[in-house]
């Protein structure tokens, strides 16, 4: 078994979790679970908790990430299961009016009629990951801002150039507890990714954004990728000669399913937490920042919507952007009620000052000390904050971008490999390529205008002390309003080249002064924004180096303190791979309103309008009327189960991640979390927080009795509901 770092102060408070009421809370790395193994055990848990923390053997190494969801092998030909709304980018992309795949769904009967997924598409396979910190941090106690954030930059380069050596593998660098410690992740990197399977948007996403984050749900949301690699078993890019990747395990197919009270966890990539963050952050997210994202996000959801309303092959288009606008705008609205309900400013006061009077008992001044300049650069870090929300308003064109990127890129180009940004390095190449390839199939040049013209009138009218600090160019342009803007911009896009797939793809390979020589408005700008923008991308980065200092000096002494009051600290989330777990039960909501834990088959039809986003497909409503459940029944509710809820700890990120019985086992996915527990982003309320989760029995009975999918269900082992056995 490959060892894994565990945390030293981590290993110490392991201890205190072990038989906790608090154990369903946290989102626990593989390496702490044999620290809590007997509270896994008490909850249900069948197999060795020491196993889970094998990355190299099942169940572990079947848990894959997509770079922003989560998903699982499911078979040995590389068959990988993950939510409808993480293949949304692949579906829309293979989308258009003639094939339609969003509305009348996709299933491949063949290998040879799988569909490449969207470019950039990835599969990410944890094979390693080890303890870090003791490198990139040492020698630097005297090494401030600027510097002490590149010094940083440069060695996490060299670890990660010197873990890419491996053909085939991307590595990361994460860092935990306010950059107090980090740990590279080495992740074999499949880049041959194809759609095998979706069911119509009208099951993958029945209820639209009128039900999300809501319960009861009844919702599908589920698809299917494979794994591709060249015919010697490495990674490579998609060719017709590539085969199906053979994994080194696979989950088995729980088809009996859970049912109230079983033990279930979550095995996934969950993205961002903010559980330690500081009061004064907590009251500008909820107060500023929240309510002015969420106001500016409906205003372009409205703006493309009208687009959408007039010709529905924009609606194609920018799908997948609606969907992410509209699921980011809905949990902002969650979590604002969560904080007012919750009285979370008034609570994180209170801890807070519980520190500080421990740090003062403790006549632990350099502690205090460290947590008032930590509140000063945090006014600092919120004023940069203000500015830099105007200026991504004025500049908020998908095409500018774009310029940026490219003009970017051929700067970066002039110097070594290892010294260049993030972003624009050898490795990031292909990825770069993929994505200007996309914007090919998400972009409109009338709806980018419109979208651009929205951020600019903001910036016009924002305080004159933050609109002043703009770049000349943009203040030259604000000056502009309503015909004359328009005609101005549309000026722009009509002498763009950059609209051109293959004109922008041929710009990767020019260098700077190709570039600043270009007759194109685009890049014009582009050139002319940059110094500025590397100005405001040093400050930034100054302003990082300190938090790096004083937030993980902070981190350690709230550790300590903690540790003293016999509490648990673990790390926010941060896209790691982590684990979760819990019991299936519903609750009472924040209206006093009990919830069940199941949903049923017939709640579909009671649902359905004919319209969208409750618009059932006719041949469900049959199979639905004519009780055709096949082996899919629940008997405690008497028929097909839909979605279910559990008390699992989870956040973005984990959506598509496998949903694990006690045999570790799948048995759903998890998709969503409800809108009461949302601000579990920011603090944790058990009594409001449920994760809602895909029942696998659904899933196979739309792949079953809907889709007719045999091909699917034998691969998975699967037939008439019965699990043949499968080797690990």
């Amino acid at each position: 078994m490959k060892k894994m770092w565990i945390p030293r102060v981590l290993v110490v408070l392991g201890s205190l979790v072990a038989g906790s009421a608090l154990a369903v809370e946290g989102m626990w790395q593989p390496e702490q679970l044999p620290l809590i193994k007997d509270d896994l055990k008490q909850k249900g848990l069948q197999i060795e908790p020491d196993k889970l923390n094998d990355l190299t053997s099942f169940p572990m190494n079947a848990i894959v990430s997509l770079g922003g969801c989560s998903a699982s092998f499911v078979s040995e030909l590389g068959l990988v299961v993950t939510n409808h709304h993480c293949a949304y980018g692949s579906i829309q992309y293979n989308s258009s009016a003639e094939k339609n795949y969003l509305a009348n769904g996709f299933y491949a009967a063949s290998l040879k009629e799988e569909l490449p997924a969207a470019p950039g598409s990835r599969i990410f396979v944890t094979e390693e990951i080890q303890d870090v910190s003791e490198k990139l941090l040492q020698g630097l106690v005297k090494v401030k801002g600027l510097r002490r954030y590149e010094t940083i930059e440069t060695r996490k380069k060299e670890l990660i150039a010197a873990c890419e050596k491996s053909p085939g593998y991307r590595c990361r660098i994460d860092s935990f507890l306010g950059e107090s410690s980090y740990r590279l992740t080495k992740q074999l990197e499949v880049k041959d990714v194809r759609l095998v399977q979706a069911p119509p948007s009208a099951i993958g996403k029945f209820g639209g954004d009128v039900d999300n984050w809501m319960w009861p749900r009844h919702t599908g949301d589920f698809s299917f990728y494979r794994a591709y690699v060249d015919q010697k078993g490495f990674p490579a890019e998609y060719s017709p000669e590539n085969v199906p990747y053979k994994p080194k395990s696979f989950l088995r197919v729980d088809a009996q399913g859970v049912k109230e009270g079983s033990f279930v966890m979550v095995a996934g990539y969950p993205g961002r937490t903010n559980r330690h963050r500081l009061a004064r952050e907590v009251q500008y997210n909820f107060e500023v920042s929240g309510p002015e994202t969420k106001d500016y996000l409906d205003r372009r959801i409205a703006l493309i919507e009208a687009f959408k309303a007039k010709e529905p092959e924009l609606g194609i288009r920018y799908a997948s952007q609606l969907a992410g606008m509209n699921n980011a705008s809905k949990n902002i609205e969650g979590k604002q009620k969560g904080y007012e309900a919750m009285k979370l400013l008034e609570l994180k006061r209170q801890d807070e000052a519980s520190v500080i009077a421990l740090f003062s008992a403790d006549k632990n001044r350099a502690a205090v000390k460290n947590y008032e300049a930590l509140e000063a650069l945090l006014l600092e870090e919120q004023k940069a904050e203000r500015f830099n929300f105007i200026l991504r308003k004025a500049t908020d064109s998908d095409l500018l971008r774009t310029a940026q990127k490219l003009y970017r890129l051929a700067v970066e180009k002039e110097k070594p490999d290892a010294k260049r940004e993030a972003g624009y390095q050898d490795r990031d190449l292909a990825m770069f390529e993929q994505n200007l390839v996309a914007l090919s199939r998400r972009f409109d040049a009338r709806v980018d205008q419109s979208l651009w013209e929205l951020g600019l009138g903001d910036a016009a009218r924002a305080e004159a002390p933050l609109k002043n600090r703009l770049p000349k160019q943009l203040q030259q342009l604000l000056q502009l309003e309503g015909p004359a803007l328009t005609a101005k911009l549309a000026s722009f896009y009509s002498s763009s080249v950059l609209i051109d797939e293959k004109q922008r793809l041929a710009l990767m390979k020019a260098d700077r002064k190709s570039l600043e020589a270009l007759q194109d408005p685009f890049m014009q700008w582009a050139v002319a924004l940059h110094q500025p923008g590397i100005k405001l991308e040093n400050e930034s980065k100054d302003r990082s180096g300190r938090f790096q200092e004083l937030r993980s000096q902070f981190m350690k002494n709230l550790v300590a303190a903690r540790l003293k009051q016999g509490k648990v600290v673990y790390p926010d989330a941060n896209s790691t791979l982590r684990i979760t777990y819990g019991t299936v039960q519903g609750y009472t909501n924040r209206q006093g309103l009990p919830q069940e834990s199941f949903t049923k088959l017939e709640q579909i039809s009671a649902k359905h309008t004919g319209k969208d986003p409750f618009d059932v497909p006719a041949r469900e409503l049959e199979l639905i009327k004519a009780k055709a459940y096949g082996a899919y029944v629940l008997p405690e509710i008497g028929t097909v189960p839909v979605n279910f809820l559990a008390d699992l700890d989870i956040t973005g990120g984990n959506s598509g991640s496998a949903t694990l019985n006690a045999k570790a086992e799948l048995t759903g996915l998890v998709f969503d979390g409800t809108i009461d527990g949302v601000i579990s982003d920011w603090a944790f309320d058990p009594a409001f927080t449920r994760s809602i989760h895909l029942d696998v029995r659904y899933l196979l009975w739309v792949l079953d009795q809907y889709t007719g999918a045999t091909r699917l269900l034998d691969e998975m082992g699967v037939s008439t509901g019965k699990v043949t056995a499968q080797k690990h």
